[in-house]
């Protein structure tokens, strides 16, 4: 097997991953900040954190590979993802052998990323922060977290901080429709629409979500999209919508429940897009404020793992209530 057949066996989110920083399509100021850390060798160590599949990784694997030349790459790079054990004792072993090793090289620095170190254990970022500072001259890290919180204030402070937010539809647009041409994508106008609305700013989603897609359907239409992932089309909210502020309990109960059983949706995404589409009722503000809140108490319900046929009836009774005080010509 040829590495191009490699190459195109890969799944599309691995093989259109940017590889040098001008390839990256959002966070310029954070990307032009790097860059210059980077030709100035006054490279410091990293903390990137914020929503999955906004670039963090890319970024730091780019700037890896502006730092070293693919033969350096194996020997000055270590990668540590969650699929690893980041306990106390892989930092007091692996990642310390790897610290303390000087470089073969008369300049330069070794590069330690730490990829979802928010499941770091506590006692392992302890361990992580006197390594920080004993190796600086020899050793820049990079943290990647989801959750700032969870990385202890002692990391926080060593580091320099970068905040990757979800990336919007217009830096999402150019490299979705790049992926597309070069797939050969049947798509329509609605079917982009739908994978930025599932997506919520996650490149990484767009992708796989496209190829799942494409691979299913051959054809990226909006309703090919939602079915693919499961979620509720916008016909069957609209039907949702109409039982219930139409019909009684029982009626909407039957229905809401075939319809689940039949199209396998979790009522976690109805509620959602239900959620979504109250707001565009025009209901007085003393119905909408109270229907609102008991749409996200079911919605914490469901979160925390509770029954779905009982949350259902909850959400059925609430739209009962609004039906009970809101008047016929309302």
């Amino acid at each position: 097997m040829t590495k191009s057949d490699i190459r195109v066996n890969l799944p599309w989110v691995e093989k259109y991953r940017p590889s040098t920083l001008d390839d990256l399509v959002s966070h310029e100021d954070i990307i032009n900040t790097v860059g210059k850390f980077i030709r100035e060798d006054q490279v410091p160590h990293l903390l990137f954190y914020g929503p999955p599949g906004t670039g963090k990784t890319s970024t730091i694997l780019a700037c890896a590979r502006q730092l070293y030349t693919p033969a350096q790459f194996a020997s000055m790079v270590l990668e540590l993802n969650a699929s690893d054990d980041r306990g106390i004792g892989i930092v007091r072993g692996q990642i310390l052998t790897f610290a303390s090793t000087r470089t073969i090289f008369k300049s330069g620095f070794k590069l330690i990323i730490l990829d979802e170190a928010d499941a770091m254990t506590i006692d392992a970022q302890n361990a992580l922060r006197r390594i920080i500072e004993k190796y600086t001259e020899n050793i820049r890290f990079c943290i990647i977290c989801n959750y700032l919180s969870k990385i202890i204030p002692a990391l926080q402070s060593r580091c320099t901080r970068f905040r990757f937010g979800p990336l919007s539809p217009e830096q999402i647009m150019p490299r979705l429709n790049y992926v597309v041409d070069q797939e050969k994508v049947t798509i329509t106008e609605d079917g982009k629409k739908a994978l930025l609305q599932l997506a919520n700013g996650d490149m990484r989603k767009v992708l796989n979500v496209l190829q799942s897609t494409w691979l299913a359907y051959n054809d990226v239409t909006e309703d090919n999209v939602y079915s693919c992932v499961g979620h509720p089309l916008k016909k069957d909210i609209e039907s949702i919508i109409k039982l219930l502020l139409n019909e009684s309990f029982q009626i909407c109960y039957q229905n809401i429940e075939e319809l689940k059983i039949f199209k396998g949706l979790a009522l976690q995404d109805i509620l959602t897009e239900v959620h979504k589409y109250v707001h565009r009722i025009e209901l007085p503000f003393d119905v909408m404020i109270p229907l609102i809140s008991k749409l996200a108490e079911i919605e914490h319900r469901l979160a925390s793992g509770t029954n779905e046929n009982i949350q259902l009836t909850a959400m059925i009774s609430a739209f009962q209530a609004v039906r009970a005080i809101t008047p016929p010509n309302s």
